[in-house]
C-alpha cells in the first residue's frame, strides 16, 4: 500500500487562510477529507520527504523514518506559494 496525499484540507484550493472551507463554510483542519476537494495548483507531483519543507526539520511528524524518495500523509511542499 502506498502512503499518498489524499483529499486532505491542507491540499485543497477552497482552504482559507483561517482554516474555513469556502465551499462548505465550516472550520476544518487538514485530517479532514471532501468530496468537493480540488487540489492546489501549487502543489507538485513529487511529494516525497526530499521536497517536503518539514524534512529534517523539528516539525517532521515521523523525523526517525524520513528518508529520501519516502511518501508520507504529512508531506508540505517546499516553497509553497499561498
Amino acid at each position: 500500500m502506498s502512503i499518498r496525499i489524499g483529499n486532505s484540507c491542507s491540499n485543497c484550493e477552497n482552504l482559507q487562510s483561517n482554516n474555513v472551507c469556502k465551499i462548505h463554510m465550516v472550520s476544518v483542519n487538514p485530517a479532514y477529507t471532501c468530496n468537493s476537494f480540488n487540489m492546489k495548483a501549487a502543489i507538485k507531483n513529487d511529494p516525497s520527504c526530499v521536497t517536503c519543507v518539514r524534512y529534517e526539520a523539528p516539525t517532521c511528524a515521523n523525523p526517525k523514518k524520513a528518508a529520501p524518495k519516502m511518501s508520507c500523509s504529512h508531506w508540505a511542499p517546499q516553497g509553497a506559494v499561498a
